[in-house]
Order: structure tokens, then C-alpha cells, then sequence
């Protein structure tokens, strides 16, 4: 059994193929993407130099999916980004980024166990998983790991209108509740 700890080690050979080392076999940037996704680390190296390419990779995977359609970078960030090349903000800009990134981490999870706390007998909300699947993907892709493919299930015409009602009726219940606790 493969060590989750340690990154998948994959060698890029002088053809560019890329070489899984655990399973013993050929992969695409697509299968780095599921492994990624799938929350294991990757480490990408040049077989003849030992230069690690893991940084370019994961450009070349974001790039692919931003041209697709799948956008999760905003224009506006993209284009501070390049900027930030050409400035002396180029060496705060990465732990700018992972700060960020980290806070909004920690205030999602914050809000969820406040959600549980305030009332531990609320019922899942559907739609609220599903943003917060989304949320995560949107993380891993800033973060190094890709995911800005939807990981729910599809919905149907209509489906997001009922979660929409039935969201709208448990806030509604929710506020009453706490305007209850108030008096």
C-alpha cells in the first residue's frame, strides 16, 4: 500500500512521458489532475537532470482547464498575477496567497461548527454541501491541487429551485427560532 504521506513521485523521461513510480506505468496530466483531486501530493521530476518540474505541471494542468471553460481565476486575478512577476511584490505574493487561502480555510470550517453549535438537531442542508464541495475544489485548485471540476452529483431542471425554496423555508425557520431565543 502506497505511503498518503509521502508525494506521489511521478518522472518525466526525455520522450516528456510521464511515469508513475508506484504503479509502474505511463500517465497523463489528466490522471495527475485525479490524483490531486483525489487529495494526494505529486512530485514531478526530470528523470536525466533531477529537476523538479511539479510547479510547471501544475500550470500547464490549470492552463488546460482554463482554457475548457472550467474558469475558476477571475480575469482581475490573473492579471495581477502577471504583474506581480514584474514587482517587488514578488516575494510576498506566494505567502500572501497561502495566508489567504488558509484563513478562508479556517473561516469556512469556523462557520460550519457554528452552524452545528447553534443548533446541533438542524438538518443538512443539500445545497450547502454542494457549495461547500465546490469551495474546496476552488481551494485546491489555488493551492496547488487541482479540482475545479464539480465533484456533486448533476442536478436536474428544477432541483435547484426546490433546494433554493427549501433553504429560503429552513432560514426562515432558523430565524424564528433565534428571535424566540431573544426574548
Amino acid at each position: 500500500m502506497a505511503d498518503q504521506e509521502k508525494p506521489l513521485l511521478i518522472k518525466r523521461y526525455a520522450s516528456r512521458r510521464l511515469y508513475n513510480t508506484e504503479t509502474s506505468d505511463y500517465v497523463t496530466l489528466e490522471d495527475i489532475a485525479g490524483f490531486i483531486r483525489d487529495g494526494r501530493d505529486v512530485q514531478i521530476v526530470d528523470l536525466k537532470s533531477g529537476d523538479d518540474l511539479t510547479r510547471q505541471y501544475l500550470l500547464q494542468i490549470v492552463a488546460e482547464h482554463e482554457s475548457r471553460g472550467e474558469s475558476v481565476l477571475p480575469i482581475n486575478v490573473l492579471t495581477d498575477l502577471v504583474r506581480s512577476y514584474t514587482t517587488q511584490a514578488t516575494s510576498t505574493v506566494p505567502q500572501f496567497l497561502a495566508a489567504s487561502f488558509e484563513m478562508f480555510r479556517d473561516s469556512q470550517a469556523k462557520w460550519a461548527e457554528s452552524m452545528h453549535a447553534a443548533n446541533p438537531m438542524m438538518p443538512k442542508i443539500p445545497a450547502l454541501e454542494a457549495m461547500q464541495a465546490q469551495q474546496e475544489a476552488f481551494l485546491k485548485a489555488m493551492t496547488g491541487g487541482m479540482g475545479s471540476q464539480w465533484s456533486g452529483p448533476e442536478k436536474e431542471s428544477g432541483e435547484e429551485e426546490e433546494d433554493l425554496d427549501s433553504i429560503k423555508k429552513q432560514l426562515a425557520e432558523l430565524q424564528s427560532k433565534l428571535s424566540k431565543m431573544e426574548k
